[in-house]
């Protein structure tokens, strides 16, 4: 059993202020002295990097992690959860879309809801109240009666006017049942930059999101009761699950030869998507696993026997990688050698030729391009063939994030065939590299963690 403190943080619908006020939570709490363990329900990577920086105030060091019920399967969003919140005060869970948006077309998976339901946590409904006073009731009723196994604990009004505009809305939730936790006034919004993929990660921009987060924790601390929100928190019963390991995984340990090899992950501003288990899985498979900055560091660390390259923007540092002339010379060595490389996304971008006419990597012959449409969703597929990530029918769930497009999109050797939601070849698999804009969450499919590092290994 495990008894973990927590509250997960929805709204109706997007743009309500779901990671305003989760965020600044997790920062109030922080600067209690609390460890708070911050979370995100679904794929996306931005707001976890926020939440790693709200809870550094309190030293604790927990990274920001994802509860993808699609990616991962509902069996493991309690062990997940459980990994991630081991020996903290309090954990905060902010939602995705509204309260009961899930998968497209397949009901409630993947919703906050869903999550909420499988944590057994209590429910904050953060309601934007710019243009209502009495239907914020019937709002807030609909929402606590529409599944009576979500426990909607509590209500925290955004966007509120005045001290007038307060009342009506205090007064139309009298006798609703779901307690007024907290009021954030319209003026009292903080702002966090955005661009073509949503918010601009907070590795790029960490000083002046330090001071947002200041900032953010002291409205945050003003405008809510967080004696009551941690009272709630308090109230989750004790989850009957086993915390996830990566340890304990059927991963194994690979044996090196002569000692742990060099996995080199790409990092810093322009590769800023990835999942916290992947590293954890790598090292838990026997590598020892060491970060770079393409766009600063000229050589990939010592003894590199293998590399992965997540997601980012490397779109909008196209012309700075392409003048790190020698780590893309350095990378493209390494791919012509046979060593694996696992590329997602901007990883994929960074391998190909060119990206908007700028070199890149020249390891794979396809050039990349921004295009004016965004390619976003869930998506099934299998391994068409084995590759040093995964064995020919390798079936895994993933999540598509783009706007740029890669000419062609699918080499002799495809990376994967898509099945769902429309039947495609996918990505790259040439000598040691797996490349595809299909970002996907290993600690669904742990062995293919062992099977990298077994590769790398030698």
């Amino acid at each position: 059993m495990v008894s973990v403190p927590r509250l997960v943080i929805a709204a109706p619908s997007s743009g309500s202020g779901k990671t305003t006020v989760a965020t600044g939570l997790m920062a109030a709490f922080s600067e209690r002295g609390l460890a708070v363990s911050p979370h995100k329900v679904g794929p996306d990577y931005i707001d976890p990097g926020y939440h790693t920086l709200a809870v550094s105030a309190g030293g604790a060091g927990r990274p920001g992690r994802n509860l993808d019920a699609y990616m991962s399967g509902t069996g493991l969003i309690g062990p997940l959860f459980a990994h991630g919140a081991a020996g903290c005060d309090v954990a905060i869970v902010e939602g995705v879309m509204g309260l009961y948006d899930g998968a497209s077309g397949q009901g409630e998976l993947a919703s906050t809801a869903q999550v909420s339901k499988l944590l057994r946590a209590p429910v904050v409904l953060v309601v934007d109240a710019s243009s209502q006073s009495r239907s914020v009731a019937a709002l807030v009723h609909g929402f606590a009666s529409w599944d009576p196994e979500v426990r909607i604990g509590g209500v925290i009004l955004n966007k509120v006017a005045s001290d007038r505009h307060e009342l009506l809305l205090r007064e139309a939730l009298d006798g609703s049942g779901v307690p007024v936790m907290g009021v954030l006034r319209r003026t009292e919004q903080v702002s966090t930059p955005s661009r073509h993929l949503g918010l601009v990660p907070v590795a790029e921009r960490h000083v002046d999101a330090v001071g947002s987060m200041r900032e953010l924790a002291g409205r945050v601390r003003a405008g809510c009761d967080l004696e009551a929100l941690l009272s709630l928190a308090r109230s989750a019963p004790a989850l009957d699950v086993t915390p996830w390991s990566p340890a304990a995984e059927p991963v194994g340990r690979a044996e090196p030869v002569g000692s742990r090899p060099v996995v080199a992950v790409a990092a810093g501003s322009a590769f800023t998507f990835s999942y916290a288990e992947h590293t954890e899985l790598l090292a838990a498979a026997g590598a020892d696993v060491v970060p770079f900055d393409p766009l600063r560091d000229e050589q990939l660390p010592d003894g590199t026997r293998g590399l992965v390259i997540g997601g980012g923007f490397p779109e909008v540092y196209a012309p700075e990688l392409s003048a790190n002339e020698p780590l893309r010379k350095a990378v493209s060595e390494l791919a012509l050698s046979g060593a694996p490389v696992a590329a997602e996304c901007a990883g994929l971008l960074y391998l190909a030729r060119s990206l908007d006419g700028k070199p890149m990597c020249g390891v794979l012959d396809a050039d990349g391009r921004m295009s004016g449409r965004l390619t976003l969703g869930y998506r099934e597929a299998v391994a068409v063939g084995d590759s040093a990530l995964a064995v020919a029918g390798t079936r895994v769930r993933g999540h598509e994030f783009h706007r740029t497009v890669l000419e062609p999109g699918a080499g002799a050797a495809p990376a994967w065939g898509v099945v769902h939601p429309e039947r495609r070849l996918e990505g790259f698999v040439q000598q040691g590299v797996h490349a595809s804009y299909l970002h996907t969450h290993w600690a669904a499919t742990p062995l293919m963690a062992r099977r990298f590092v077994e590769r790398c290994a030698g």
